[in-house]
């Protein structure tokens, strides 16, 4: 799949970052991660983010990042295309977009450098040596310390061919305006917030109408229920599902730190598809928070 292949992929449909399996030592447990992107792909999402920032790409280590990888492309293979996570300090994050390129994966996310602050300049260099590296899709995700300009993102995309996306999780209204309207269709444009369905209105009002759901990960029938409602414009769908579901989602994912990737396994659990614990320095829900979540997913129903 080219570049240009990708970008009409992510530009309409519903992208969502499948949890990784850890067993009860935390180490990555195949079976049970394969049976899980067999569950989702059966719900119509456009793409899957393998290893993303709900798969804890951040803690996995040595061979993990390609045994996930091989893992998804290879269980999803035709049937739903896989963008894999890369990210961390330039090196790295060019070692494993090369390694996603060589297992099969359709493009990357490049997540954030992390921790250290970084010029525009930097920033630039950064991504361009990461598309450079790879003949496939590079979408930007713009979290953290890694933030671009319109000026910056609009030298990027002259430079690199590759750089087919752009996935906003700052929030800055202002800038996503900029953005669209300085760059146009020259890239697909992805909502990032966390819980990003409390954004879509807005943001597909930006000319951002395609977002990652983490929600996906244990409630997918109804992830595609409120992504369809907005693609519509079905005001009553979605704010029923935002008062009802959405908002005391997000009061139980904002009781700790780090609950946004333990709240999703903790649901997929619920659901019957354990993806086992959360890896330290993220810690599980607490029994109470456990049950509250339970309760809310209850009156969805099946999925």
């Amino acid at each position: 799949m080219d570049a240009l292949e990708l970008k009409n992929i992510i530009s309409d449909g519903l992208l969502s970052f499948p949890v990784t399996d850890f067993d009860k030592n935390g180490d990555f447990n195949k079976a049970t991660y394969q049976n899980r992107l067999e569950w989702l792909g059966q719900y119509g999402a456009s793409a899957l983010f393998a290893a993303g920032g709900t798969g804890e790409y951040f803690s996995l280590v040595g061979d993990e990042y390609s045994e996930v990888i091989k893992t998804a492309v290879d269980t999803c293979k035709g049937t739903v295309p896989i963008i894999a996570g890369a990210g961390g300090p330039t090196r790295q994050a060019i070692a494993h977009a090369q390694e996603a390129e060589r297992l099969g994966a359709h493009g990357i996310l490049l997540m954030p450098h992390y921790l250290t602050e970084a010029s525009q300049e930097g920033l630039i260099e950064h991504v361009k040596q990461v598309c450079d590296s790879v003949n496939f899709g590079v979408i930007f995700y713009n979290r953290s310390y890694s933030l671009l300009t319109t000026d910056s993102l609009q030298k990027l995309a002259e430079m690199c061919p590759n750089l087919i996306g752009f996935k906003d999780s700052s929030g800055q209204i202002d800038m996503m305006t900029r953005v669209t309207h300085t760059l146009g269709d020259r890239l697909s444009y992805l909502g990032g917030l966390p819980t990003a369905e409390v954004f879509a209105a807005p943001y597909k009002a930006l000319g951002c109408p395609v977002y990652s759901s983490a929600v996906f990960n244990f409630i997918p029938k109804t992830a595609m229920e409120f992504y369809n409602a907005i693609r519509s414009g079905d005001s009553a769908t979605t704010d029923r599902l935002i008062d009802d579901f959405f908002l005391p989602l997000i009061q139980i994912r904002d009781r700790k730190a780090g609950y946004g990737v333990s709240i999703v396994k903790a649901g997929a659990k619920i659901v019957g598809y354990d993806a086992g614990p959360v890896r330290p320095p993220l810690s599980d829900l607490t029994p109470k928070d456990y049950e509250d979540l339970a309760a809310l997913i209850a009156p969805l129903g099946p999925q």
